[in-house]
């Protein structure tokens, strides 16, 4: 035990010192501990499913998040993880979901294996008879329970425990409301922005999108409750990589559209590029601005969100993919394409906004404290008119692209599939009730959502559903303690 004690206090001051004087201070008076991080490779395909350490990083800030949520106790993500102690006490634990399950999904994981770069991040554990620790991933099976799948033992005394700070990053404070450890810490990541660009363009960008974010309930009242931080690392080009057209960069954090062929999804593969960019900010969060004009955006749960920022419908896909990382909610759309093959067994989704059971024999519908009284379930809707002319919009979209057309064409074609869908939903009989409306999470028949529109099924200017709010609200206090 005498050789522990050192290293877990110098790894707590490397990380006091190298966050500057605001950090320091708050830093040093809340105690923090220093932030760990494992770092490990993902594979799998043609049945294979494999995990591999990378290496264990001691980050340059402490720890930022709520001390009294180290636990999340919900039935949450397509995997979890768990900071166990050498006795089996659970020190830490989330859930999550990542790129290699979504690619899980995809036609390519049945003809290739790939290899996926990863990371688990969480507090060092402040006594220091608890370390070392193991750190235990567990993934959801076919019947929706977790099973084990990978663990590794984290000792700091091992001299492979990389404490070396990347390159710093500057850090623009955004908009502040107190310590880190009381408020859900956003990091807005830019990506393809240049020298100049990082000055000027990146911060007016930046504090658009959190003005809309707080134009969003449940965030809007919940405001206080948010540090919204910046990172804006210099690339050599303007914009990020796009495939489909020919166009590659080598932005800092990598971002790329055409991600699984989906020409829209934005997404970086270079985990360590981002982690490494985005140590130097306290953050629960992570939403990258890719500075691009084409729409596209991405987000996966407890891992990252992505926005096109010039595109005209950046600030629906800003909230849209944010729901996605911060409380898992999933698509409840199904006309659109996506890169991801159909179940071939329909279950349950974790998901909280989703459901395949309305009841009876198969079991209470999930946000059944929630339902409208008087609305039957499943609950009516104008979905034949709404399918017939989303066919139309598809194929005009998926012509709008073979011909090249100017993005200010598609535009143009969201607008019009907007209005028309305000116009349909908006004088739907139970336009304003939660129910159970058949039609969600990518399939027209097998799930349903809870209203008939919300900001996770279409483009129209539309809140979250009640669901998704509730949702919402239960992560922002898991990081805010206290919180009612």
């Amino acid at each position: 035990m005498k050789r522990r004690v050192p290293i877990v206090l110098s790894v707590a001051l490397l990380g006091l010192l190298a966050g500057g004087p605001g950090v320091l201070a708050e830093a040093a008076a809340a105690d923090a501990p220093a932030t760990w991080r494992v770092d490990y490779y993902h594979t799998g395909g043609l049945g294979l499913e494999a995990f591999s350490l990378d290496r264990v990083v001691v980050e340059p800030l402490p720890w930022p998040g709520n001390p009294d949520g180290f636990v999340d106790h919900a039935d949450t993500g397509t995997y979890r993880f768990r900071v166990e102690s050498e006795d089996g006490a659970v020190y830490y634990a989330r859930g999550f979901s990542s790129i290699y399950a979504e690619w899980e999904s995809t036609p390519e994981a049945a003809e290739r294996h790939r290899t996926f770069q990863e990371s688990l991040r969480f507090p060092a554990p402040a006594d220091p008879t608890q370390v070392p620790v193991e750190v235990v991933v567990d993934k959801r099976g076919p019947d929706g329970a977790f099973a084990e799948v990978w663990r590794t033992r984290v000792d700091p005394t091992n001299m492979f425990v990389d404490s070396s700070p990347p390159p710093r990053q500057k850090l623009l404070e955004i908009e502040q409301h107190g310590p880190s450890r009381d408020k859900v810490d956003v990091l807005l990541l830019g990506d393809g922005y240049t020298a100049e660009e990082c000055a000027a363009k990146f911060p007016a960008d930046a504090r658009r999108l959190t003005d809309i974010l707080f134009s969003y309930e449940p965030f809007h009242h919940r405001r206080d409750d948010f540090d919204i931080w910046g990172i804006c690392p210099p690339a050599e080009e303007s914009g990020i990589s796009r495939p489909s057209t020919g166009v590659h960069r080598r932005s800092p954090v990598g971002a790329t559209y055409d991600a699984f062929g989906s020409e829209r999804y934005v997404l970086t593969f270079d985990n360590r590029a981002w982690r490494d960019i985005a140590s130097w900010a306290p953050y629960e969060l992570v939403e990258i601005l890719a500075n691009g004009k084409t729409y596209g955006g991405g987000g996966i749960y407890n891992l990252y969100a992505t926005v096109a920022v010039d595109s005209d419908w950046a600030p629906y896909v800003f909230i849209h993919e944010l729901g996605h990382h911060f409380a898992g909610l999933a698509d409840e759309y199904y006309t659109s394409p996506v890169a991801y093959e159909a179940p071939v067994k329909v279950t349950e989704p974790w998901e909280p906004n989703v459901t395949a059971h309305l009841g009876g024999d198969d079991g209470e519908l999930k946000w059944a404290d929630l339902v409208t009284p008087g609305t039957p379930i499943p609950t009516p809707w104008p979905k034949e008119t709404f399918e017939a002319k989303e066919k139309e919009i598809q194929a005009r979209r998926k012509q709008i692209r073979a011909e090249n057309r100017p993005e200010s064409v598609m535009s143009s074609l969201f607008r019009e599939e907007r209005t028309f869908t305000t116009d349909l939903l908006g004088g739907a009989q139970y336009a304003d009730a939660v129910g159970a409306f058949q039609g969600a999470n990518y399939d027209a028949k097998a799930f349903y959502r809870p209203q008939i529109d919300c900001i996770m099924f279409s483009r129209d200017q539309v809140p979250f559903c009640s669901v998704c709010q509730r949702a919402l609200e239960r992560v922002i206090d898991l990081y805010t303690p206290g919180a009612d």
